[in-house]
């Protein structure tokens, strides 16, 4: 079973910039969703961006212009670069694969956005 990481996560200052990577194992060219979710304290898990094999990205509303998701398939990794973060950002962010095998997910990586 395919066991994504992630990796990245860290405290930042609220307009500071951070990148999550999420590696996994097996060919990136089986997974038709990778995709990028956040859990913040109290809160349900939410999706934030996620890119199919082809297609344009989708994202949450409350990300759109800051965050972007980037897929490298040959790397067998993904990340999701963030610009301009605000406390609300704050949360245990999870990496997603979705493919023919069934859906897996990382063990999380906190991101603490604060001054």
């Amino acid at each position: 079973q395919v066991q994504p990481v992630e990796s990245g996560g860290g405290w930042v200052q609220p307009g500071e910039s951070r990148r999550l990577s999420c590696a996994y194992s097996g060919s990136g060219f089986s997974f038709y969703v990778m995709g990028w979710y956040r859990q913040a304290p109290g809160k349900q898990r939410e999706l934030v961006a996620e890119r199919l094999r082809y297609g344009s990205p989708n994202y949450a509303d409350s990300v759109k212009g800051r965050f972007t998701i980037l897929r490298d398939d040959t790397k067998n990794m993904f990340a999701l670069q963030m610009n301009n973060l605000k406390p609300e950002d704050t949360a245990v962010y999870y990496c997603n694969l979705k493919g023919p095998g069934g859906e897996s997910w990382g063990q999380g990586t906190q991101v603490t956005v604060s001054s």
